[in-house]
């Protein structure tokens, strides 16, 4: 599937991953919807990049919302062919530790936007993408998700995070097989350490630290490296049913 021409519906796109692959797209002759909950962000980068790009303030935990706006990204543009899932949250805290056992309700609304919120927003996208027209390799849309490598290799407090993660890697073979007969492709992505939000407040040292981790490069990874994988599995319609790590050989230590 080519991007130009085509629609793409990006979670968590007003910052970090989300915002670097909406840019890509617009950059390659596609058009973005931002479903984020960041107004302020989201309204900055649609009015940058233009009447290509549309914001749209959006809880992915919430299925009205999500159903809202997916009509209201039909109703601005026809259609939409992609949705990249990179809406999410981190979390440190424990099974057990000084402060006691780890909270349920912390662990739950990780579990609920990272991992339910995918899911939702996934579920209520194929009701549009599988009325699109199937194009020569008989496709009808693209769904690529984030996950991370901490589904593989956790590290001591984030056993929230793990858990959402593993369960996007878990959950993309069972949906691509779902989703076959529709000609509508499912893929995940498990990047690294990344510069996103998250690391930018950390200290020189902190952050010499963590780029020392990666093998090669030693370095963060930057979001339009993510973007650019992106762009790759669009365009490829032999990617089906895996999640392709992007770290730079990185395995996370305890």
């Amino acid at each position: 599937m080519q991007i130009g021409n085509h629609v793409a519906v990006i979670t968590g796109g007003a910052s970090g991953l989300g915002e670097a692959t909406a840019r890509k797209i617009v950059s390659k002759g596609g058009k973005a919807v931002i479903l984020d909950l960041s107004r302020e962000k989201g309204n900055a980068l649609a009015e940058e990049l233009g009447s290509d790009v549309l914001y749209i303030h959006t809880d992915v935990t919430d299925e009205s919302a999500v159903q809202a706006a997916l009509d209201q990204a039909v109703e601005a543009f026809g259609h939409f062919h992609i949705l990249i899932n990179c809406a999410g949250i981190g979390s440190a805290e424990k099974t057990f530790g000084r402060k006691g056992s780890h909270e349920l309700a912390s662990f739950s609304k990780v579990i609920q936007i990272n991992l339910i919120g995918t899911f939702n927003v996934i579920r209520l996208a194929v009701e549009k993408m599988a009325d699109n027209e199937v194009n020569e390799e008989n496709e009808r849309g693209v769904i690529i998700n984030t996950a991370s490598v901490a589904a593989y290799d956790g590290q001591i407090g984030q056993v929230a995070y793990s858990a959402s993660k593993g369960g996007i890697v878990g959950m993309t073979l069972p949906i691509a097989r779902d989703l076959s007969k529709l000609g509508i492709r499912v893929m995940t992505i498990a990047p690294g350490l990344f510069e996103t939000p998250l690391f930018a407040g950390l200290p020189e040292k902190a952050r010499q630290s963590l780029e020392e981790m990666t093998p090669f490069p030693s370095r963060l990874g930057y979001p339009n490296e993510y973007a650019q994988l992106v762009k790759g599995i669009i365009e490829n319609p032999m990617l089906n049913g895996e999640t392709i790590r992007l770290d730079g050989a990185i395995r996370m230590q305890p």
